[in-house]
């Protein structure tokens, strides 16, 4: 076994010093990195190792190669999925957050793992329109539970910058059960005057509204049920395509326009957008 030479030893010490004293600078950490030489953004992470280890959940239903994709990353947080998916090959990643402290880490990250390539912006959700183009693939990983206006934000997102892919994850509470609504809902069970029963039934597509904090976390203002947040993409125009644990979803976007939810021009079908 060959030893270390003291003088790399040294350069081993002085960077991974330099590591831990630009973490401790731009913390706190959401996303636990690993930056190489036993250096972590967050090792004491309340999750562990967040978000490597529910990646690894369901990294295989994303292409392996990503050649001449394009990755937009909406809450991109410290970076972990933009890096991600540059390392699966993807041309162009764009990662847009509006807090200043993630895109600082973001940009530390990368240039700490010496991954190029990458673009960070502070944007909004509600600003994707500025962008002024599509991405093969959006994600949109655990935002939308934080958003004032859920089901606005996936209607933006549809509308302006996804074309194909869109890798969605949100905090879900209630039963994992979908219970199938009826296309109309009558005001009256037929031959009674009695109001029907299911939206008392746990299954029903349900949005809870959490007026105060969720997990010492006062941006957390909404947590769907599983029906809920199906029912909420099919209505933003996106088809479900694979569901590899309980909160994340890939959709694709829809072929056919979801007109029974509002005019038909919303949601161009595929190839008639101008793209």
């Amino acid at each position: 076994m060959h030893r270390l030479s003291a003088s790399v030893r040294e350069a081993a010490d002085d960077r991974a010093a330099y590591l831990k004293a630009r973490v401790a600078e731009l913390g706190p950490w959401f996303q636990n990195i690993d930056l190489g030489g036993g250096v972590h953004t967050a090792e004491d992470h309340f999750l562990g190792d967040y978000p490597a280890f529910k990646y690894r959940r369901f990294a295989h239903v994303l292409p392996e190669d990503m050649a001449g994709m394009s990755v937009l990353d909406i809450g991109c947080n410290a970076g972990f999925y933009a890096i991600e998916m540059k390392r699966r090959g993807a041309d162009r990643v764009l990662g847009v957050d509006s807090d200043d402290r993630y895109l600082a880490q973001a940009e530390f990250v990368a240039q700490a793992l010496g991954i190029e390539g990458i673009e960070y912006r502070k944007l909004t959700v509600y600003d994707v329109g500025k962008l002024g183009e599509r991405f093969d693939l959006v994600i949109f990983m655990g935002v939308l539970y934080h958003l004032r206006h859920p089901l606005l934000a996936l209607d933006l997102i549809r509308e302006h910058v996804a074309r194909d892919l869109m890798l969605f994850q949100t905090m879900q509470q209630g039963t994992d059960a979908v219970l199938q609504v009826p296309r109309d809902h009558p005001f009256h069970v037929p031959g009674t005057t009695r109001p029907p029963d299911y939206f008392d039934n746990p299954a029903y597509p349900r949005l809870h509204f959490i007026e105060h904090a969720f997990a010492e976390d006062w941006t957390n203002w909404w947590a769907p049920n599983a029906a809920c947040s199906q029912a909420m993409l099919r209505a933003s125009g996106f088809s479900i395509e694979a569901q590899p644990e309980p909160e994340v979803y890939l959709c694709r976007v829809a072929e056919v326009p979801y007109a029974q939810y509002g005019p038909a021009a919303v949601y161009p079908a595929r190839g008639n957008d101008g793209d």
